[in-house]
């Protein structure tokens, strides 16, 4: 299976979290949205960072075999050091850790060494000054626009305002990295978040609870790029 890379930094991406899809027909799932895919997004909770389990590197393993798209792998997790070379092993090709779990500067290295493309995330409580040492080290800063550990959340609008001083921070420093943003991103929120500065979208729920998921993300990337003036 051939691997697509990430391209270029700052384009609009449509990542599709796979916490939505249906988990007994996975690759079926993946592969019905490959057409307006960018991203792949895999949701990894540890049962202890946030409430909730999901999945591991078997699961992305399995799946790599079934998809060519960038794994743009969410480690919601207490300890992700422990499973970062799992991850790469596994085919992720993105590891994105919490700056809340401390040790950011570390994990940034480690993920580094083993040719990871490079997140840091942060939660919608998290003041943007605890992750902008770090925007220099790292090629993609996810911004959670709900708190994490459940997918189908309201879409938290506050969350803007830190999207758009990152934004400017990243420009004023000429810095190559993609700002992410996941929670509640539907055809509403997808053009708010891209006016914002935010350039990648994680969408589960508005794309594979739709009974019509290629369509639905068509929608969402025509909807997003409104959303570009």
């Amino acid at each position: 299976m051939t691997v697509v890379e990430a391209g270029p930094t700052g384009a609009l991406r449509i990542a599709p979290s796979i916490l939505a899809a249906d988990f007994g027909a996975l690759a079926d799932a993946v592969a019905q949205i490959d057409g307006e895919t960018d991203w792949l997004h895999v949701d990894v909770m540890d049962g202890h960072f946030v409430p909730n389990v999901s999945i591991g590197p078997p699961v992305v393993k399995s799946l790599r075999r079934y998809s060519g798209r960038f794994f743009d792998c969410h480690l919601m997790m207490s300890e992700p050091g422990r499973y970062l070379e799992a991850f790469k092993q596994s085919g992720a090709d993105g590891c994105t850790v919490h700056v809340e779990v401390g040790g950011t500067a570390s994990l940034i290295a480690q993920a580094r060494d083993l040719g990871l493309r490079v997140g840091l995330a942060a939660n919608p409580d998290t003041p943007f000054e605890v992750v902008a040492p770090f925007l220099g080290d790292i090629d993609l800063l996810l911004l959670m626009t709900v708190f994490p550990g459940f997918g189908g959340q309201s879409f938290i609008a506050e969350v803007m305002d830190k999207v758009r001083i990152a934004r400017t921070e990243i420009d004023r420093h000429g810095l190559a990295l993609d700002v992410e943003v996941d929670g509640g991103i539907d055809e509403t929120t997808a053009p708010v978040a891209v006016a914002a500065g935010a350039n990648v979208l994680v969408a589960g729920s508005a794309i594979f609870a739709r009974t019509d998921p290629l369509g639905a993300a068509r929608a969402l990337r025509r909807a997003a790029l409104t959303g570009r003036g």
